[in-house]
């Protein structure tokens, strides 16, 4: 079956390869950019910032002035912050939770009264290992993305009677362009004398980034989630070693697992 897909933050990552994949099924995509980008075929460009309420409502009236319905939404857009969490400025944790939280709330907000009406529909949110790892030195990055599970986890509750799916997916080390946008804390002394290991650490976590799966790999997987009758809950999309990691924190005491997960990011 065809369907109306909207999905956020498609200029590049994660958003671009599935905008590209999805279209490529013959689903009518809408798509999310904050700047101008290089179209891709049969996608639908919508300007719209998820931290502007405004935008977002327009961006989601006029799909459903052009196609009537939404069955489909996937909230994409994110962005990264690095640094020990006491020395990141408040602006930027801010922006790190309204992008990732907030902004998918918002959306969630404004497509679920068309959803209701509809009898149906879909809302996929992105997470990470993050949102079930709690991630040294990008301590507000998972603090953005437990805030997600733990939404979507109410959330998938309050609308089954509506026959709404949510569905979330916690991708693992991908290889995008989010590596190279994280915003970083500026080291100065008072930061390496306080945290001596922090840009050994950050720099190992983003060696894993950047040898991580190909973000085709995780398009591939949306499209068969999205055209399922039935879908999980939750997807875990990463290396065994990762998905190893989430199963030995249900298993271990929290300070030998804190200690492990210590060893690994080299603190």
């Amino acid at each position: 079956m065809r369907k109306v897909i909207l999905i956020t933050g498609v200029s590049s990552g994660f958003g671009l390869e599935m905008a590209r994949s999805l279209s490529m099924r013959g689903h009518i995509v809408y798509g999310t950019v904050r700047s101008e980008t290089d179209p891709l075929p049969k996608v639908h460009y919508l300007k719209a910032d998820v931290r502007d309420d405004g935008q977002v409502s327009a961006a989601v009236e006029r799909v459903m002035t052009e196609q009537g319905r939404i069955d489909v939404l996937i909230n994409n857009a994110g962005m990264g912050i690095g640094g020990p969490s006491e020395f990141l400025p408040m602006a930027d944790i801010e922006r790190q939770m309204d992008t990732n939280f907030m902004g998918l709330v918002r959306m969630s907000r404004a497509v679920l009264p068309y959803m209701r009406k509809a009898g149906g529909g879909m809302i996929m949110a992105f997470s990470s290992i993050g949102g079930r790892l709690g991630l040294p030195f990008q301590g507000f990055y998972s603090a953005s993305k437990f805030a997600v599970e733990g939404y979507c986890e109410a959330l998938r509750i309050e609308v089954r009677r509506h026959g709404i799916k949510v569905v979330v997916i916690e991708p693992g080390d991908f290889h995008t362009g989010f590596t190279g946008k994280r915003s970083k804390v500026a080291v100065d002394d008072a930061l390496t004398e306080a945290y001596p290991s922090y840009l050994r650490s950050i720099s190992s976590a983003e060696n894993d980034e950047r040898h991580g799966l190909a973000p085709d790999y995780l398009a591939s997987r949306i499209v068969r989630i999205v055209e399922m009758r039935n879908p999980a809950c939750r997807y875990m999309i990463a290396t065994f070693i990762q998905k190893l990691s989430v199963y030995l924190k249900k298993l271990m005491p929290d300070m030998w697992f804190s200690r492990m997960i210590g060893w690994f990011y080299k603190l």
